[in-house]
């Protein structure tokens, strides 16, 4: 059996240790062969490959990114592109197709499964941890690892210049990133995308944090928004799955924070610093058992599913599933934390 391996989307600290596994697992118990496909699906598309074997994946496992190559591209939008996809499949004699990804990469997966036929089988990969049917997505763990150090890095300067520092965090339309990195990080205000916030009460928070005489830090979601008005971006692009590009809320934030308080106040966008660098221990470890199941479920021809993780229990779903929802904040779980706002 041939086995392809794509990984799209955004990159994400793990992705090598899914690939890693795969191949090390196929090859030795099943004598399975391997071929990745370059950059996502573009590579399944115009059918750039390159070969995986065990030499291959000698000494990824640490490493972030993806050896095989990711983008945004979405086949069900490029012209004759589901038959493209299944024509470089049959020329390249690919069996089963697994797929890495978050919900628009997988959310292609269940289509081509469920509709076209093609063998696929899912692996949960988001940063921003809002695929509903897995506990935890690999990834997260190391996004929260670097934004809650970042933010502990700032309380120093904020406190030696008695200023506003405004943290804008990753996680689109779920607050994940931001509700555990600023909780862990002692941030003073956490602002999601499940709830709008008041400005007025973000300014009444950050006033408090004053008369206590400390600095506050404001963690928010590239996502969130005023409850009067709305989403603050940059600019009004969109990529190939029709996603607005986020960003620009935190210096929105900041000006109005520093205009209406009078205080200080500076913005640090951390960007595309939480998606790099070495996967945490605990994504090394949920990824890697992540592709030891992907490629059992390959071997059973349990096609159209997802591998999850449910508790400690590793689980399979289907893909339709798992992309139907986003997993987003629940409002009381936000409500706990309310405590230490100001």
């Amino acid at each position: 059996m041939r086995v392809g391996v794509l990984t799209g989307g955004g990159d994400c600290p793990g992705l090598n240790a899914v690939i890693r596994a795969i191949v090390r697992k196929g090859v030795q118990e099943y004598d399975y062969d391997f071929i990745g496909f370059r950059d996502g699906w573009r590579g399944a598309l115009e059918g750039e490959t390159v070969p995986l074997s065990i030499p291959a994946v000698r000494g990824i496992l640490p490493r972030g990114g993806t050896i095989i190559g990711s983008s945004r591209t979405n086949p069900l939008n490029a012209e004759q592109g589901v038959r493209r996809v299944r024509e470089t499949l049959a020329k390249y004699e690919v069996d089963a197709l697994v797929t890495i990804g978050g919900e628009d990469t997988l959310g292609v997966a269940a289509t081509l499964s469920d509709t076209h036929g093609v063998p696929c089988v899912g692996v949960p990969k988001t940063i921003d941890n809002d695929l509903s049917a897995t506990d935890y997505t690999f990834g997260f763990d190391t996004a929260v690892n670097i934004a809650t150090e970042a933010i502990d890095r700032l309380h120093t300067t904020a406190e030696s210049h008695m200023r506003v520092l405004v943290v804008e965090v990753m996680g689109r339309h779920a607050g994940w990133i931001a509700l555990h990195s600023g909780l862990a990080g002692g941030a003073n205000v956490i602002l999601i995308p499940e709830q709008r916030f008041d400005i007025d009460q973000v300014c009444a928070w950050v006033t408090s944090r004053f008369r206590a005489s400390y600095a506050p830090i404001v963690v928010v979601a590239e996502g969130a928004a005023p409850a009067r008005g709305e989403m603050v971006l940059k600019d009004g692009s969109h990529d190939s799955f029709g996603h607005v590009r986020l960003s620009g809320v935190g210096e929105w934030l900041a000006k109005e924070i520093e205009s209406r308080t009078g205080k200080e106040a500076r913005t640090t966008v951390l960007g595309h610093v939480q998606r790099g660098g070495t996967p945490s221990a605990f994504d090394r470890w949920l990824a890697t058992r992540f592709g030891l199941h992907a490629i059992e479920a390959v071997r059973d021809g349990d096609f159209g599913k997802m591998v999850a993780l449910r508790g400690t229990d590793i689980v399979r779903v289907p893909i339709a599933e798992a992309t139907s929802r986003l997993k987003t904040v629940d409002p009381a779980l936000y409500a706990e934390v309310g405590v230490f706002f100001g």
